[in-house]
């Protein structure tokens, strides 16, 4: 009867323990799991067997059982007493020994004890993989869960420490890469939706690049890819990029590599940038295949043009009306008389438009802190929905002059100044200034 008894207890116990939603009875079981873990209880590795089931235990969890899993996890913060014991000591400290000693005492208190768990978690054999999903959970959570803000911050700084753009290999991914691994590339597409195979096998020809960074953790998941055309000019239209019967370009005769599309692929590694490192990478490698290129320009998206467009008060309001109203975009008479109002607008909106001293757009604070030069707005070069209701169909020419880009992104770094080309001023005509004119 007894053992009957245990058995059915500890048939509970692992219920409870596996409860999708965490409840009561499962938290307070869940807590001592992870204290046991933080004061790592039978040595390395006992702790790392634990980390593993707890990783185990929160991706079989709710939605709700994984907030209430990282709420728990959270509490396991830095120790007040540990960290006013080891300032006591630094300041009683005289020794340059004791002094340094004390030092890493106190570092080491000033560390939260979640760090333990996180860290541990990485003897999953997914580990890396299952903590940028853990915080793209949790970047979803701090919203309205402020209190998970610092959990969220120690989990980024861990993962910036891994994902260091020396750790990472870039790849070209070509029609011959894996069919997993092409599946991913139409999923992950940001900008420029993916239309089945066909467009897919047209990105990737012959007069294109695909050019990808890897971890060695995540062998298989693209971390951000960036697509290239190879191309006799400057495209000011996405319609000429992605038809799949426009002949092909020779690309040992190209002049110019466009940048049409830069996609991350994974949430949880929002805000640990690796766009500036790819991009270099493959300015380089372009450089060393194709010796006749020049000028590597890229083409993108305004995204937040609109929004910017329907802030704006009073005298516009016409313009606005006919902006919001996408049909516009398919009638020549109207779309004639928006061409050159929306193209200053669009340019003033580029220059003008701040969040303190970095651009408002995203994309252009992302090419300019990368030391581009904005070189060229085009008109309805993207008849998408998507491009219409954004940006009014309009899109940009970043140009990267290789002899220009240290000392562009140095003056934008600085005090935001862009460097910008002539034809875009001159849609501003005597507009005071705080560009660099190219």
């Amino acid at each position: 009867m007894k053992s009957f008894r245990s058995a059915t207890a500890a048939a509970l116990h692992r219920k409870k323990l596996l409860d999708g939603d965490l409840s009561a009875h499962a938290l307070a079981a869940l807590r001592d799991e992870m204290a046991a873990c933080v004061e790592e209880r039978g040595g390395d590795v006992a702790t790392r067997a634990r980390a593993s089931a707890l990783g185990a235990r929160y991706a079989a969890l709710s939605t709700l059982g994984r907030r209430r899993f990282l709420e728990l996890l959270a509490e396991f913060d830095v120790s007040r007493a540990d960290v006013d014991a080891a300032v006591t000591a630094l300041q009683a400290a005289s020794e340059e020994a004791d002094r340094g000693r004390a030092e890493r005492a106190l570092r080491t208190a000033l560390r939260p004890k979640r760090l333990r768990v996180l860290r541990a978690f990485n003897s999953r054999p997914d580990g890396v993989k299952f903590l940028v999903e853990m915080r793209a959970d949790l970047l979803a959570m701090t919203a309205d869960a402020p209190h998970l803000e610092p959990l969220e911050a120690d989990l980024r700084e861990l993962l910036t420490s891994w994902f260091d753009v020396g750790f990472l290999e870039m790849r070209r991914i070509t029609w011959d890469a894996p069919a997993s691994l092409l599946e991913k590339l139409g999923r992950y597409e940001a900008v420029h939706e993916v239309r089945g195979w066909a467009d897919l096998k047209n990105r990737l020809d012959v007069d294109r690049r695909c050019f990808a960074f890897l971890h060695p953790a995540m062998p298989d998941e693209p971390l951000i890819f960036i697509e290239v055309a190879l191309t006799d000019g400057m495209s000011g239209a996405m319609a000429s990029l992605l038809d799949a019967r426009a002949p092909v370009t020779d690309a040992f005769h190209a002049t110019h590599a466009v940048f049409y599309s830069i996609s991350n692929c994974q949430r949880g590694l929002d805000g640990i940038s690796f766009g500036n490192a790819l991009i270099k990478r493959v300015v380089q490698e372009l450089s060393k295949e194709f010796r006749q290129l020049r000028t590597f320009v890229t083409l993108s998206p305004i995204p937040l043009f609109r929004d910017w467009l329907e802030a704006r008060g009073g005298s516009d309001e016409p313009l606005r009306a006919l902006f919001v109203d996408r049909a516009w975009s398919r009638d020549a008479e109207a779309a004639t008389a928006l061409r050159q109002p929306l193209m200053e607008l669009c340019a003033h909106y580029l220059l003008d438009a701040k969040r303190g001293k970095r651009a408002f757009d995203p994309v252009a604070h992302f090419h300019l802190t990368n030391g581009a030069r904005l070189e060229r707005i085009n008109w309805l070069a993207d008849r998408s929905s998507r491009g219409i209701r954004s940006s009014g169909g309009m899109m940009v020419n970043y140009l990267y002059q290789l002899d220009k880009i240290d000392e562009n992104q140095a003056a934008y770094a600085a005090d935001g100044r862009i460097a910008v080309s002539s034809s875009v001023t001159a849609l501003l005509a005597a507009r005071p200034r705080s560009s660099t004119p190219g």
